[in-house]
């Protein structure tokens, strides 16, 4: 069986059966589910090298995350490919969009002639969906405490980093603090953690949270910040400080904020959270929660490469530590 005839039977050229399979990002989801049908169809195997013959095993793992275009996952892609690296493994990367049904697609395909194990960073799916996670792969699940088994967990810690992030707003004197990059009606996932994590920080400090400074934005992108905070200006409400709920949010806040020529952080402080590259660099750099991303990616790589190595001990579920670095947007 050849690549040509995975061709033939998809209606693909030979070039988008390999790109496929190489992990390239920039496919129609739609000819990816195709090609992957067929190589399943015709029992394709990779042109393995001779140790991965002999072994039996591809050398690649999988790697599924709502998408690149959220910096966050795309550092998170880096600093895995470099811990699998050290194993001598390679990552196939597969974007799930956050969407239910495409996690569900994700690891209801066979992978077990594409990849030697998975890790996976779900958003859409919830706490119905656990027993969705017994699949013959090995596979890791990286982000949200929103499972308790059947597999490994890796997870940043939302709560304590969020609780870090606004009991150092209040430490400034910061007492109507907007968020931005809320989900209502949200009960489970990353928005509804640390919304509530900030929340619960304030009303420990005797302080109450104002509602009317709680700003939707979805998804997590620059854009969508920057859009928020228009509107929070556009409303005359009061604030004196912003907690973007990732950093992209907060790094579009920071940009309108510029523009309407309000101090940072003498008028307004901002912090937002993920520590992403940007932030460093940032006029005037963001402070914000450093999730401990290479400590994850490094965890959950080692956990996987013992799992596919045959070990069957209990499920660890994993809270990375995380770290508050203050810059300029808080501290001037």
């Amino acid at each position: 069986m050849t690549m040509r005839d995975v061709a033939r039977h998809a209606g693909v050229s030979p070039k988008t059966v390999s790109n496929v399979l190489s992990g390239y990002p920039y496919i129609r989801e739609s000819t990816r589910l195709r090609v992957l049908a067929s190589v399943d169809a015709l029992g394709y195997q990779l042109n393995l090298s001779a140790r991965n013959l002999k072994s039996g095993r591809t050398g690649i793992i999988g790697l599924a995350v709502p998408g690149l275009r959220i910096a966050y996952f795309a550092e998170l892609a880096d600093a895995v490919i470099q811990a699998a690296d050290r194993h001598g493994l390679t990552v196939m990367i597969e974007q799930t969009g956050a969407v239910r049904e495409r996690e569900l697609a994700a690891l209801a395909r066979p992978r077990g002639h594409l990849v030697d194990g998975l890790l996976f960073s779900p958003l859409g799916l919830g706490h119905t969906d656990a027993e969705q996670l017994r699949i013959s792969t090995p596979m890791v699940l990286l982000g949200e405490r929103i499972f308790h088994g059947p597999v490994d967990h890796v997870m940043i810690d939302n709560i304590q980093g969020t609780r870090s992030a606004a009991q150092h707003l209040l430490e400034l004197g910061r007492r109507r603090i907007a968020v931005i990059g809320t989900h209502p009606g949200e009960l489970v996932g990353t928005a509804a953690i640390r919304h509530g994590a900030f929340a619960d920080a304030l009303e420990e400090a005797g302080v109450q949270p104002f509602p009317e400074l709680a700003m939707p934005a979805d998804p997590w992108h620059r854009a969508n910040g920057a859009e928020a905070m228009e509107q929070l200006l556009a409303s005359g409400r009061k604030f004196d400080a912003v907690l973007g709920l990732n950093d992209t949010l907060a790094l579009g806040a920071i940009r309108v904020l510029t523009k309407h020529g309000i101090r940072i952080p003498d008028d307004v402080a901002v912090a937002g959270f993920d520590d992403i590259d940007e932030a460093r660099f940032s006029s005037p750099t963001l402070t914000t929660v450093d999730p401990g991303r290479e400590q994850i990616a490094a965890t959950a790589v080692d956990l996987l490469v013992a799992r596919m190595n045959g070990d069957d001990s209990e499920h660890h579920e994993i809270i990375s530590p995380f770290e508050l670095h203050r810059r300029e947007s808080t501290l001037g």
